[in-house]
């Protein structure tokens, strides 16, 4: 099965970082989702059943999660599910695991400082991406590409005004931080 989902939920583990035999970056780590219900008859809400997923990512996504994500975290995943079961001394065994396309903090529970990659760090966008025959993501910034480089002014007047000032607030593109004016 290899359908897309997008789960939100704890981190429940640390994050193990690896290396494949071919150099290919790997992290992993296991993600609990628990249903929270309001229960009228004592007025309260109550947890529910927990699901636990594995979440594995892959090249440029396992570093950033190896680096951004931490045990007790609420995060949002997206990716494709694959269910495996396996039998061992008479026992049916199942799993759910998360190949992860994207990984991100969930805001509803605090805030985060995102730091934008550029150069040879980061993957191209795909939108932009001429080689269809490369896998999706797999394609790295050609600094010879004025058409595909990341732009080089990091701060810029955005289209967006301050209510209280009516003056445009600048923003680093690099960081996306508000930059007093």
């Amino acid at each position: 099965m290899n359908d897309m989902i997008t789960v939100r939920g704890f981190v429940a583990s640390e994050v193990k970082s690896s290396t494949t035999t071919r150099g290919t970056a790997t992290a992993t780590f296991r993600l609990g989702t628990t249903e929270r219900r309001y229960d009228r008859t004592s007025n309260t809400w109550v947890d529910g059943n927990t699901n636990w997923y594995t979440v594995q990512s892959f090249r440029y996504l396992a570093g950033h999660v190896g680096c951004s994500v931490k045990k007790g975290q609420r995060v949002l995943v997206v990716g494709k599910l694959r269910l495996r079961q396996w039998e061992h001394e008479g026992r049916v065994y199942h799993v759910a695991e998360i190949d992860a396309e994207s990984v991100g903090h969930d805001l509803m529970w605090g805030s985060a400082n995102f730091t934008r990659m550029n150069g040879t760090s980061a993957p191209a966008d795909v939108a932009h991406s001429t080689d269809v025959s490369a896998p999706v993501g797999s394609r790295e910034w050609d600094s010879d590409d004025d058409e595909q480089a990341p732009p080089e002014d990091e701060t810029v007047a955005a289209d967006v005004e301050d209510t209280d000032t009516a003056n445009p607030l600048m923003v680093n593109t690099t960081t996306g931080e508000l930059v007093s004016a």
